[in-house]
């Protein structure tokens, strides 16, 4: 296949060209043009087309033109802006940086994303601090979240091309993400909870298990078993918002300090004083996104991060050994 080349590296101005194949003879422009720039979305390709920033030939034209092969696709994107949001000095815990890629080490009580009365504060404005360039990228790079009280690793993209191919790794579910929790009651054992989930058809700002919900599923294993609690380990195999919280609701082992899902205080008898008065004040879901893996998006090989967990799941786990 022809490869694009890249005519200008600004990473706020696209500037690039390839040659259609015969091969492509009597197919549309923009199904040559995701081939060809597959850097991009297909979706975002479109867009440059009906635009103007996708040319044929140093012409204009429409998203179904079929092509004759021969011809040149140009490529002239000056990136705007994708969001109104604004720029704070966070601090920030970043694990790991380079000219593509951002992981970061989330800490609690920390939202990822602005919404509606949360317009500052949030990871994205920390982000658009550090680094300025995230503006011109689909929510200041940001692809996957956390929820506001669960710590750990995320991966932001840093340009449109980084982007994509992340997108692409988790639409394509090879993104590794695994998490550590502590959970209430005694596991016997590791499985997988396979139970589609979506919005509470009560209380629209939770998700539950549904029928017609999107297709969800959570591996878990045992890292250690105490009196009354279990210290798991989890891999998403997808991605819902709430989805371990929501799952280990679902099959009665739910997350120590998951006020939302967890129903009802319940612990074991016989429970020291100090045992029940952590584990009823622990202050969040003690949820941990501990490992992160993927496939670099400029590099292609595969790469890897580690987190500790953070010092309240870690005193959480020393109580409960203690009894």
């Amino acid at each position: 296949m022809n490869q694009p080349n890249s005519e200008n590296n600004n990473l706020d101005h696209i500037q690039m060209s390839a040659t259609v194949n015969a091969e492509h003879c009597g197919r549309r422009l923009d199904q040559v043009a995701s081939e060809l720039f597959s850097d991009f979305s297909r979706a975002r390709l479109q867009q440059w087309i009906k635009g103007g920033q996708l040319q044929v030939n140093g012409q204009q034209q429409v998203p179904k033109q079929k092509l004759l092969g021969g011809e040149t696709l140009t490529v002239d994107v000056h990136l705007e802006p994708e969001g109104d949001w604004q720029a704070e000095n966070i601090p920030l815990n970043i694990v790991h940086e380079d000219d593509h890629i951002i992981v970061v080490n989330k800490p609690t009580n920390f939202v990822v994303h602005p919404a509606a009365g949360n317009r500052s504060g949030t990871l994205l404005n920390a982000l658009l601090y550090h680094c300025p360039q995230l503006e011109s990228v689909p929510r200041a790079g940001i692809v996957h979240r956390l929820d506001k009280d669960t710590t750990g690793l995320m991966v932001v993209a840093k340009s449109l091309q980084a982007h994509t191919h992340l997108v692409s790794q988790l639409q394509a579910r090879t993104v590794k993400r695994e998490y550590e929790a502590v959970v209430n009651g005694v596991m016997t054992g590791g499985g997988i909870v396979n139970q589609p989930i979506g919005r509470h058809p009560g209380q629209r700002t939770k998700m539950a298990v549904i029928s017609d919900g999107k297709e969800a599923r959570t591996h878990y294993s045992l890292i250690k078993r105490f009196e009354g609690h279990t210290h798991v380990r989890l891999r998403l195999e997808t991605g819902r918002t709430h989805q371990i919280r929501v799952h280990m609701a679902h099959i009665r082992f739910p997350i120590v300090g998951d006020d939302t899902y967890s129903g009802r205080f319940r612990i074991h008898k016989g429970t020291s004083v100090e045992l029940r008065e952590t584990v009823q004040n622990f202050g969040r879901q003690a949820l941990h996104a501990r490992e992160l893996g993927l496939i670099h998006p400029a590099t292609g090989e595969l790469v890897s991060w580690a987190s500790e967990l953070p010092d309240d799941m870690q005193s959480l786990l020393a109580v409960l050994a203690n009894g």
